[in-house]
């Protein structure tokens, strides 16, 4: 999922790419006695939530978030509302097939899946068994016919549907009612690995009310919330004041939630750790080792720090007639790039050794993750010889072709850090002969009005994990023209999309690994993105919030966060 981050899945211990732009700060440490300690442990082994006993965590309470923009489309299964802010807003309002755990293990949801498991191999079929307790805000069974109405939905199939990603559904041949209503039966025309994940991590299951068609699907939440089904629903918004408040759903069958309330106040990025300092907020992600500074001098707050599953990254739009076109000078420009320089100056301090991320697959940390980052090795004479080769020729300080000067908009939110990032990659390609604008952008209309479209030549952005890494690859790298999904920078050759649908459709985990590699080596080859850094994990939290902090890929668990006695 994007993010302020993207909801790219990617992670498995990782998996459906949330796109987030990530919002925070920027500072350069240096280390020294109030440095950040190195970040120990390894993403998939832990988390730091501060776990605490259901009965030692106060009854009641206010729970207060914060978030960039309000949100553009509560449905997150829409391009425009795959937003990772969005995602962790309805994330105690809907349902989800499994929970994971920090070392990325699943057990069924039981609060809405007595049963789920797979039922057959060939063809492959899957039977998602519906707890019958399980309802609706509005009243409404949760039945078969929602997962019916989602899987058509985002089949792809009808292009109606502005979907943000298949997540595997592109695969379901046919969805039918199994021994009653609350018992759904998907048979696959082919094998889907991931199947886990098509209701599960960063993609929740909505009512058909909101799936069953393009306009309900494309419309329906843009100014409001649907139908719920979670141990919190929505009790108020306001789009002016930047608020949204969530309540107990005086309905919901499972465990009780201690809070009462979840507040998220929408908050420049820059303004988090303030509002924490300020004791307005209770949780904010950090990004910086003088954020971090600020936290542990911050009375009444603590450091939360595990392996993260959000990376930054660099998209380039090499659409036909795009400046970045060529894929040689998409590869030119990005061994021009200095990562580990990126890494060193943005992270020294808050890991031990800070290093750039080599894989677009896989996070460092977890099974799969290797370096396939040979064909962007930085190596600027070499980036300047290849852009020699494909025309562009120096002029003064920057390179020409038939008349057009090698200028490119590096567009970002507009935050400290991403700044930081841009002015290291200005000052990389310019030693090259490449003049890059620096383009920042606030957080509202961010996807919507600049990603989505492709205007940009590069953009800044975080994708954001879960426990299904393979889910979203189909998501970014495949290329449909008349469905780019994830794909941004509509980048792509039919030999590379025919080599994520053999990946996906291996079910032998050890060998998806190895294709899931070789789809990370095809997408360096064609210069389509360029990771940048892994996530440090690091939060600033109130002392006493209780089951909740960094989370590593572990979900939430909603009913017991508070705070303690």
């Amino acid at each position: 999922m994007r993010s302020r981050s993207i909801r790219a899945r990617r992670a498995r211990c990782v998996g459906a790419t949330l796109l987030a732009v990530t919002l925070i700060a920027s500072g350069c440490g240096t280390g020294g006695d109030d440095s950040a300690d190195g970040l120990a442990g390894t993403l998939g082994t832990t988390n730091d939530i501060n776990p605490t006993p259901r009965d030692q965590v106060r009854d009641g309470g206010n729970l207060r978030l914060a978030t960039t923009s309000f949100p553009a489309n509560w449905n997150t299964l829409a391009n425009d509302g795959n937003d990772g802010e969005i995602a962790d807003i309805e994330r105690p309002m809907m349902p989800r097939a499994f929970d994971v755990d920090a070392a990325g293990a699943l057990t069924v949801n039981h609060d809405y899946f007595t049963d789920v498991r797979l039922t057959g191999t060939d063809p492959q079929q899957v039977t998602y068994t519906i707890n019958p307790k399980a309802f609706w805000s509005d009243g409404t069974p949760i039945t078969w016919e929602d997962i019916a109405a989602q899987a058509h939905a985002l089949s792809g199939r009808d292009k109606r549907f502005l979907i943000a990603i298949t997540n595997g559904f592109e695969f379901v041949d046919r969805v039918e009612r199994g021994v009653d209503d609350r018992q759904a039966v998907l048979t696959f025309r082919q094998p889907y690995g991931e199947w886990r994940g098509q209701f599960s991590g960063n993609a929740s299951l909505f009512p058909k009310s909101v799936t069953a068609d393009p306009a309900s699907f494309n419309d329906s939440l843009v100014n409001a919330m649907g139908p719920t089904a979670g141990p919190f629903r929505v009790q108020s918004t306001d789009r002016d004041q930047g608020r949204i408040v969530l309540a107990r759903d005086p309905n919901w069958w499972g465990v009780p939630a201690k809070l009462d309330t979840i507040t998220f106040s929408v908050l420049d990025s820059s303004a988090w750790v303030g509002a924490l300092q300020n004791d307005e907020i209770d949780l904010v992600r950090l990004g910086s080792i003088d954020e971090v500074r600020t936290v542990r001098n911050t009375e009444g707050a603590v450091l939360r720090r595990a392996p993260g599953n959000r990376w930054r990254h660099i998209t380039f739009n090499g659409a036909p007639g795009s400046i970045l076109a060529d894929p040689a000078v998409r590869v030119a420009l990005a061994k021009a790039i200095d990562r580990q320089g990126i890494a060193t100056a943005t992270q020294n301090g808050l890991v031990e050794n800070p290093q750039p991320l080599n894989n677009h697959v896989f996070v460092r940390g977890q099974q799969g993750y290797q370096d396939n980052s040979a064909p962007v090795a930085f190596d600027p004479d070499q980036a300047a010889r290849e852009l020699d080769a494909a025309g562009w020729v120096l002029n003064g300080d920057v390179r020409e072709k038939d008349g057009r000067r090698l200028e490119i908009r590096d567009v970002m939110y507009n935050d400290p850090l991403w700044v930081q990032i841009a002015q290291i990659i200005q000052q990389n390609l310019a030693r090259i002969g490449v003049k890059l604008t620096i383009d920042t952008r606030p957080g509202a209309g961010y996807f919507t009005d600049v990603i989505i479209p492709g205007d940009f030549d590069a953009a800044q952005f975080v994708y954001q994990g879960d426990a299904f890494p393979l889910a979203s690859i189909r998501q970014i790298y495949y290329y449909d023209p008349a469905d780019v999904q994830g794909n941004f920078g509509r980048i792509g050759s039919p030999e590379l999309n025919a080599l994520i649908d053999r990946t996906l459709a291996e079910l032998d985990p050890a060998r998806a690994i190895e294709l899931a590699n070789e789809v990370d080596r095809a997408v360096f080859a064609e210069g389509h993105s360029l990771p940048l850094t892994q996530s440090d994990g690091s939060y600033g939290a109130r002392a006493d919030l209780a089951n909740m902090g960094s989370p590593g890929l572990a979900s939430y668990d909603y009913t017991v966060i508070g705070f303690v006695k």
